[in-house]
């Protein structure tokens, strides 16, 4: 049961839609401004640069503090493991949204610096070689992120880790794949569902 308890912590505590509170809080919708999306970028530009950076560091947060719990709650640094793929996964499909979030980012990035630094170090430069080689940070993300389970896998030297990089990869590919034809700093389109959560 621990290590359910890890999982269920970790998509909660991921599932946090702060962009979308930092909205309410202005009267704004986020799920219907902007990009649509949840998440610190499209928080920064419809709600302004501070709310933008709070919401940042506090999705960051999220997935430092689920791999934190995770390996608490399951007693086994696998827990955080666990705890910090699901902490992606909750972001990009909040329980607190119906399903709708962030694209992953900023919690991917607290979770794996939290499990191990050279894991970021990685993460960052498989984006950067990819932006070089692309210039286009859209689908420098989704290279980026193909390449990230066998990364994680060598940096961590375990099955667990393995799981972990497809984990913290699937959503964060599954929220960006739509966008590789999307020429840099062109917005998506608008959200047809309904603006509510």
């Amino acid at each position: 049961m621990e290590w359910v308890y890890a999982a269920l912590a970790g998509y909660l505590f991921g599932s946090l839609p702060f962009a979308y509170w930092f909205g309410v809080l202005q009267n704004k919708n986020l799920l219907a401004e902007g990009s649509g999306n949840v998440g610190g970028t499209n928080a920064w530009r419809v709600l302004g640069a501070v709310p933008g950076l709070m919401v940042m560091s506090l999705d960051v947060a999220k997935g430092l503090m689920a791999v934190a719990l995770g390996e608490f709650l399951a007693r086994d640094p696998g827990g955080g493991l666990l705890g910090g793929a699901l902490a992606v996964l909750g972001h990009c499909y909040s329980v607190w949204l119906l399903g709708r979030g962030g694209k992953g980012i900023a919690p991917a990035l607290g979770a794996l610096f939290a499990i191990n630094p050279w894991l970021l170090a990685m993460a960052g430069g498989a984006f950067g070689l990819a932006y070089l080689l692309t210039r286009n940070p859209y689908r420098s993300v989704i290279l980026a992120a193909l390449a990230f389970p066998l990364a994680s896998s060598a940096v961590g030297g375990s099955l667990g880790y393995l799981w972990f990089g497809f984990g913290v990869a699937v959503p964060i590919l599954l929220k960006h794949l739509a966008e590789w034809n999307r020429p840099p700093g062109q917005l998506p389109a608008k959200p047809k569902a309904k603006s509510g959560p």
